[in-house]
């Protein structure tokens, strides 16, 4: 038996986050209402996210050994996620987060810092441990040389893997053939497609593009406020979010879904079953603030399925 169910290659990051009623404008300074320093990256959140849902789950990536690099390892020590890392003298990375007071939405600027520097080298190096999960997992914030390794490596070993297309960037030729599953948003699954994706039948067709483009099992995009539109070519379904709360801020909740519903996928639940299983932990962690320490516990997220 692998020593872990997923396994999640990413970034970590210390989120700084400023609350105020609008950004500033070039050479503006303006006063903020709220600030938080606390753990993220999108790798890093879905391993909380996927840890804490009840996978047996490992990072990998690079830090820096300092402060955050510091944060990153108790966050995941928290959270019982398996930290594969090394680390070395570039910064760990930063990310600089505006939250809007009056909606919670979010803009975002990230410096990946030492994960930035992750290389096929280090993959290689890792790859009997991808090879032994149930699900691999990775997005675009480390070099996409290093993502396109890991996947390789997954998909030869028969290893579901899930491409969580985040920040929105153009892939190389090839890669969606890599992956089981893409977990765009709308920006994202524009961005691929080249598709508008601003109604549910507009993000269909973006869903169907994307597995004409080589995607193996299924399209699923999230869709903020609307849920998430899970598309295999047979099955076309919008899972709609679930009512756990007021919303208080958005920005952990792609990482959140795409724990969840790697976590789900891993215990062997079919795909559409993972979605909802997704779409609750997400719904779940939009009505705390932050992200790492939004994500919740497996019994939080089976008492909202339940309900």
């Amino acid at each position: 038996m692998s020593e872990h169910d997923v396994v999640i290659l990413g970034v970590f990051v210390a989120d700084t986050a400023y609350r105020a009623s609008r950004q500033p404008k070039m050479g503006e300074t303006i006063l903020g209402s709220g600030f938080a320093l606390g753990p993220g990256g999108k790798g890093s959140n879905q391993a909380v996210a996927c840890a804490r849902a009840g996978a047996r789950t490992a990072m990998l990536t690079k830090l820096g050994s300092d402060t955050f690099g510091d944060m990153a390892m108790e966050t995941w020590k928290d959270a019982g996620v398996v930290p594969l890392v090394e680390r070395g003298e570039t910064p760990t990375g930063a990310a600089f987060i505006f939250v809007d007071d009056a909606t919670g939405n979010n803009a975002i600027i990230i410096y990946p810092g030492a994960a930035g520097e992750i290389d096929a080298a280090f993959i290689e190096a890792r790859a009997d441990t991808i090879r032994a999960a149930r699900v691999f997992v990775t997005q675009l914030e480390q070099p996409i040389d290093a993502a396109l390794a890991a996947l390789r490596i997954a998909r030869e070993a028969g290893v579901e893997t899930i491409l969580n297309p985040a920040p929105a960037a153009s892939l190389p030729e090839g890669t969606l053939q890599l992956c089981d599953y893409v977990t765009p948003n709308e920006t994202e699954a524009e961005t691929l497609t080249g598709l508008p994706v601003e109604t549910v039948e507009e993000a269909r067709a973006a869903a169907a593009r994307l597995l004409e483009m080589g995607v193996a099992k299924a399209a699923i995009l999230t869709l903020g406020e609307r849920g998430a539109l899970y598309h295999d070519g047979e099955t076309s379904e919008l899972v709609p979010p679930f009512d756990a709360g007021p919303v208080v801020e958005t920005t952990g909740a792609g990482d959140a879904f795409n724990g969840g519903f790697a976590a789900a996928l891993a215990e062997g639940r079919d795909a559409l079953e993972a979605v909802r299983f997704g779409c609750a932990t997400a719904s779940i962690s939009v009505t705390r603030p932050g992200t790492a320490p939004s994500m919740p516990a497996r019994a939080e997220i089976d008492a909202l399925l339940a309900g």
